[in-house]
């Protein structure tokens, strides 16, 4: 497992060619709208300034509400322009060996996760075939929670779990995952489950 930083890729995704034998399964980016709502919260920051923009009209602040409506408007802004820049800029890739995960707005950079590392993967949905999957590493890493972040599972401080983020194909991705880590691991050591993995059923690791 490693992570390096680079400024060219000989193959979309990945930091160099692929070793002979190995092959690339899936490719995938965020849906950034998916990704807006799912991981940065756009929905409920939107249902919070409406509610005190409502408050400031009560009280009879006009200004209020004026001022309200625009912070609104400016952040949920901001918080969608980074959330199209993820999915820009980040590749999710599913080798016959390894997941390598693309990531970083400002600065690129390349995790390596080998499938033999995989311990399970649980899978969440969002409605239709979008969803998250949560990687469980068998040993412990050096990948902490802010160099994953937003690509980690929330609330797993203690032991951070590498996440592919908002898939507009996550089931699809489960499968070839799944399928991938038992040709390397064939036991039950490497699962995939349907599980709830979101911060409010979470608690701290």
């Amino acid at each position: 497992m490693r992570i390096t930083e680079y400024e060219h890729e000989p193959i979309r995704g990945l930091p160099g060619h692929l070793p002979e034998g190995e092959r690339i399964l899936w490719q995938g980016s965020p849906d950034w709208r998916t990704f807006a709502r799912t991981a940065l919260f756009t929905r409920w920051i939107g249902f919070y300034f409406i509610a005190l923009a409502a408050f400031a009209l009560v009280s009879g602040s006009i200004g209020g509400m004026i001022a309200t409506l625009i912070a609104m408007v400016v952040t949920l802004g901001l918080l969608s322009l980074f959330a199209w820049g993820v999915g820009k800029t980040t590749v999710y890739t599913i080798t016959n060996r390894r997941v390598v995960m693309r990531i970083g707005v400002a600065l690129e950079k390349c995790i390596n996760l080998p499938l033999k590392l995989i311990a399970s993967a649980q899978l969440r949905g969002h409605g239709g075939d979008l969803g998250d999957i949560a990687l469980e590493i068998s040993e412990r890493h050096k990948l902490g929670y802010a160099v994953l972040w937003p690509h980690a599972r929330p609330l797993r401080l203690g032991k951070p779990q590498p996440m592919l983020r908002a898939l507009a194909n996550a089931p699809e991705a489960a499968r070839i995952l799944a399928q991938a880590c038992n040709q390397i691991v064939p036991n039950e050591s490497s699962t995939l489950a349907d599980a709830p993995i979101g911060p409010l059923t979470e608690s701290p690791a």
